[in-house]
């Protein structure tokens, strides 16, 4: 029998057996144990200047192994270079090595940053004493596998990665900087069977990167709403930063790198619709009831007024097909509610549209028009005989306006157009930014935190959604009607004016307006004046 795996002198092969001193019992019971003890006896890491060198656990790194243990559910945010994933690591070594049959998955944002940190494992493992290994059933780039039944799983974060297998503990590093549709696509279908176990462990550590799952995950932690404990460390924590270090790393990257990468801070894009300061000031809430892609943040109150917007996919699979409900009674007004889905069918999206009104006092609905949203809008008034959809009309130099009456250019909805959009996005920024419209909703605010400035106008980066943003702009244009004023009686734009005196757009919105296509133009309204805007649209201002 080789004694040796594969003719590594430093593994041991399984089913060799090993004479114990009673020394050797005495450590392996210790270790099995403490392990803070196991870390900085045994564990050796490769230092940048030194070599190979014993892992001294740092103050906040004993805390956090500590954590990891004590807890079902950890999520750590932390700087750069802090020895976050070495941590994490050494925890994993010690839990193979001294648990029967526990697995493990080793997930990141890249398969071979994944197979970076198993690779952590594996150096740790080889410079164990012989006494104190499990005898290796297999050993490559992708996974270990251990005589003890134990095992560790590299892989990509993505929904697929470890579905059909159990897995005792799921490490998911850098998680901020995975694709946000892998973040969602995993905690929906993965996630669940993992976390409705008794045992089963889950540990998060990134760098924030804006506001993703990550962030959410945190806030949740901090206002109680999930099971997770929290390590935040700070650069000074780490023993040798100080002020000097500080400046020298900001002349050497620049302070927005700094303060996300080193301060931790969650900042979003840059150029982003509504400010950053702002952004990070603005709460989310646990909805009261989640159900069938609808998320109810306050249930109808009698006698208050409602108003819904409503965003129509394409088709199923594309974007989303979205809506938004706001209370309107009093200011500020409220997002109570929001569907978002990319299964149903338009044949079927009325019947949603439809339902949620009526439970929300008849609300006013709001449907866009582009897409889909024409044949929406007919068959909620025609098929369902909905009563309260709000209409517009084509008035000339003053662009589209709700009501209209009788017209043959009547429309069952709001086209969007550089028009609609460029009024609604000051409109949003404004109402957000003086805290005359509350969001409430996690998916609207990451949506927001990524809607940038493109091409004279605003949209979602590269990879994100807008859906649920482009009903808020839609809201956001609607308030501005004066139909809604007469119905509300809440004039919006006196009370915003007299606290804010400058105009809207020459302090939200870049000059002129580009028609990328994707955006329908009002074909029977005037040109554009000589800053791009529409001579009409801020007459009433």
């Amino acid at each position: 029998m080789a004694l040796t795996y594969l003719g590594n002198k430093n593994l041991k092969a399984a089913g060799v057996t090993v004479d114990f001193t009673q020394e050797n019992v005495k450590e392996y019971i210790k270790c099995s144990r403490d392990v803070t003890y196991f870390i900085k006896t045994y564990v050796r890491i490769v230092n940048v200047d030194e070599g190979l060198v014993p892992f001294n656990l740092w103050d906040f790194q004993d805390d956090m192994v500590n954590m990891f243990e004590e807890n079902r559910f950890s999520v750590c945010k932390l700087p750069r270079q802090v020895g976050k994933t070495t941590t994490v690591a050494a925890y994993i070594l010690w839990k193979i090595l001294f648990t029967e049959q526990y697995s493990v998955a080793i997930l990141a944002n890249k398969m071979a940053q994944a197979r970076e940190i198993l690779g952590r494992i594996q150096l740790a493992y080889e410079w164990l004493p012989k006494w104190m290994q499990q005898g290796i059933v297999e050993w490559n780039k992708g996974n270990i596998r251990l005589e003890n039944g134990s095992e560790i799983l590299a892989s990509a974060t993505s929904s697929s990665a470890i579905r059909g297998t159990s897995q005792n503990m799921i490490y998911l590093d850098e998680f901020a900087f995975v694709p946000n549709n892998f973040q969602e696509e995993f905690f929906a279908s993965v996630f669940p069977t993992i976390s409705s176990g008794t045992s089963s462990k889950v540990i998060i550590t990134s760098t924030p990167n804006g506001m993703n799952m990550f962030y959410k995950i945190w806030v949740d932690s901090e206002e109680g709403r999930n099971e997770y404990a929290r390590a935040d460390v700070h650069w000074s924590d780490v023993p040798g930063r100080d002020e000097k270090w500080k400046i020298e790393t900001i002349k050497n990257t620049s302070e927005e790198q700094f303060r996300q990468e080193f301060e931790c801070e969650f900042l979003g894009s840059s150029n982003t619709l509504i400010s950053a300061a702002k952004l990070r000031q603005i709460p989310f809430r646990k909805p009261i009831l989640s159900k069938n892609n609808f998320d109810c943040y306050e249930d109808p109150i009698p006698n208050h007024m409602y108003v819904m917007t409503v965003d129509t996919a394409r088709g199923v699979g594309l974007d989303y097909s979205a809506l938004v409900i706001f209370d309107v009674t009093d200011i500020p007004y409220k997002v109570v509610g929001k569907y978002r889905s990319r299964e149903v069918s338009p044949m079927f999206y009325p019947d949603v549209i439809y339902n949620a009104a009526r439970t929300y006092n008849d609300a006013f609905v709001l449907v866009e028009l582009n897409d889909m949203g024409e044949q929406i809008a007919t068959m909620l008034q025609q098929d369902l005989e909905y009563d309260n959809l709000l209409t517009t009309s084509a008035k000339g130099r003053n662009g589209q306006q709700v009501g209209g009456g009788f017209s043959h250019r009547v429309q069952l909805g709001v086209k969007t157009t550089k028009t609609t959009k460029r009024i609604g996005c000051a409109n949003l920024k404004d109402l957000v930014e003086n805290d005359k419209l509350i969001l409430n909703d996690y998916d609207l605010l990451q949506e927001i935190s990524v809607f940038i400035s493109k091409r004279s106008s605003y949209e979602a980066e590269e990879g994100y959604h807008d859906d649920l943003v482009m009903c808020v702009v839609l809201f956001s244009w609607l308030v501005r009607q004066e139909y809604f004023l007469e119905v509300t009686d809440n004039d919006v734009r006196a009370r915003l004016y007299e606290e804010n005196q400058k105009m809207i757009e020459d302090d939200v919105l870049p000059f002129g307006i580009v028609d990328d296509g994707n955006i329908e133009s009002d074909d029977s309204f005037p040109s554009l004046g000589p800053l791009g805007y529409e001579v009409g649209d801020y007459h009433n201002y």
